[in-house]
């Protein structure tokens, strides 16, 4: 994509023209995020299929290979961006910890006031003079507006306290900083001067997943980066990851993927190419 940013409405002709269309699964270069106010879409991504209805916000980072399948009777809207258009997006923070991240809506007011704000986007940036500032200003309130509804999604009982969230996003940081090294929970634990088990329970209440599974994840996103985009052995990647033996990575991977390292590789350059 050359431009910075781009929004569209997803209209019957749109829909009518994918569905003519065959395309296969694609990696792009801008993050996405598609707000479906009617019907529903399949979404293959990294291999798997996941059927999303409406109403219902999908954030899809860069880099991830995926296709989306829309369903005949599919509204809503498709913002494209860079990455350097909104540095510091918390759904793009959360993106490397997640391989998708879907998030429904509730009808009435709130899916108003979403299609709303797209409308207005769309507006601006369709004047001739397009102020990008407020462009800007005004996604990254919608994108502030699905992390809301990510959290409200939470059961009540896990509802994370502003402190919690803080602590949480505070792990997210040194995990960033060391999910390379062959470090477990408790490095984790020790470097955030608390338990194991309360370091889980706040990874629970904001994310609904345990430390070690978070830890696994990131290392299962960047492997799936450094498989596609560099020229390094299955071995190189996995020691990179902290994993020592290329059997342990290896193993890991299948489990996480149901298909191996190499198998990954292949399949997505030919997907490339």
């Amino acid at each position: 994509m050359k431009k910075l940013f781009r929004i569209f409405e997803i209209t019957q002709e749109l829909v009518d023209d994918i569905v003519k269309r065959t395309y296969d699964a694609h990696f792009h270069d801008f993050e996405e995020l598609i707000i479906l106010t009617e019907g529903s879409l399949e979404h293959y991504i990294d291999f798997n299929v996941e059927v999303i209805a409406a109403p219902a916000a999908c954030y899809v980072s860069m880099n991830k290979m995926h296709k989306l399948v829309p369903h005949e009777n599919m509204r809503g809207w498709v913002i494209n961006y860079k990455p350097e258009f909104i540095p510091n997006s918390k759904l793009s923070f959360y993106s490397n910890f997640f391989t998708s991240t879907n998030v429904p809506l509730p009808t009435g007011d709130c899916l108003n006031r979403f299609v709303r704000l797209c409308e207005i986007i769309k507006a601006e940036n369709v004047q001739d003079f397009a102020d990008m500032a407020t462009v800007q200003h005004l996604t990254e309130g919608l994108l502030s507006m699905v992390d809301a509804e990510r959290k409200r999604n939470l059961p009540i009982e896990n509802v994370a306290k502003v402190t919690q969230i803080t602590t949480f996003n505070n792990f997210l940081r040194i995990l960033e900083e060391n999910f390379r090294r062959d470090v477990g929970v408790s490095f984790y634990a020790e470097k955030m001067n608390m338990s194991e088990r309360n370091l889980n329970l706040i990874c629970r209440n904001n994310f609904q997943k345990s430390v070690s599974e978070i830890i696994e994840t990131r290392k299962l996103i960047e492997a799936k980066n450094l498989l596609l985009h560099s020229e390094k052995t299955i071995s190189e990647i996995g020691f990179e990851l902290g994993y020592n033996e290329k059997s342990y990575f290896t193993r890991v991977f299948h489990a996480k993927m149901g298909i191996t390292p190499s198998r990954f590789r292949e399949m997505s350059q030919s997907i490339i190419s």
